[in-house]
């Protein structure tokens, strides 16, 4: 369960929290409609089914070398305290510039593809996440990537909806009440993987088995 729990909270604190895909999500979605920022939406099913296989790779290349894992479980740590701060900094997306426009899921992908955040997310919390969920087994590990993923595409979906209808709403107090929410949930989260990093090391014992 503390896999499903932290897919669900990583997905939508990426599906809410603001960057180049979000804006790209809205700014469709307040031009060209409810469908244009819909089909933006799906750009990380798109992307990061590669990246994950690469980082997946790497990880359990790695994953017999204690002391490498820890040092990935701790960097984990920050990147997900640092989605937290984030998110509960977050305010209201703004509407991409008009020079900026992206009409189709491909142009979605390619902006997703060349962030830094899917490469740096899954190499250092999510593909780690993966493998040690599938030593419990393996419908843990599915059952964290499909969380994740309805929440993120899932979030997204929402703001296009939301947006395309009404353009008042994300002025109001409702998005940072749930960006701040799944911020103090994220920190739960960074604090289990600061928890598996410093037992790796050797700092708190054995490390867990699961």
């Amino acid at each position: 369960m503390e896999f499903v729990i932290a897919g669900v909270v990583a997905g939508l604190t990426a599906g809410f929290l603001p960057g180049p895909l979000m804006v790209l999500v809205v700014g469709e979605s307040l031009r060209y409609g409810t469908a244009a920022g819909v089909r933006a939406s799906f750009a990380p099913l798109v992307t990061d089914a590669p990246i994950i296989a690469a980082t997946l790779l790497l990880a359990r290349w790695v994953s017999g070398l204690e002391t490498l894992s820890g040092v990935i479980a701790l960097v984990g740590a920050g990147v997900v305290t640092l989605m937290a701060v984030d998110s509960m900094r977050a305010r209201p997306p703004q509407a991409a510039a008009d020079g900026a426009r992206r009409r189709s899921l491909l142009r979605a992908a390619v902006v997703n593809a060349t962030s830094p955040h899917p490469y740096l997310f899954w190499f250092s919390v999510g593909a780690p996440t993966i493998l040690r969920a599938g030593e419990t087994g393996l419908e843990w590990a599915f059952a964290f990537t499909a969380v994740f993923f309805t929440g993120l595409v899932g979030g997204k979906l929402v703001v296009a909806v939301v947006v395309g209808r009404s353009r008042h709403f994300l002025s109001g107090g409702v998005y940072r009440w749930v960006t701040r929410l799944l911020g103090f949930l994220l920190l739960g989260f960074a604090a289990l993987l600061v928890r598996d990093g410093l037992m790796l090391l050797g700092f708190l014992g054995e490390a867990a088995t699961r």
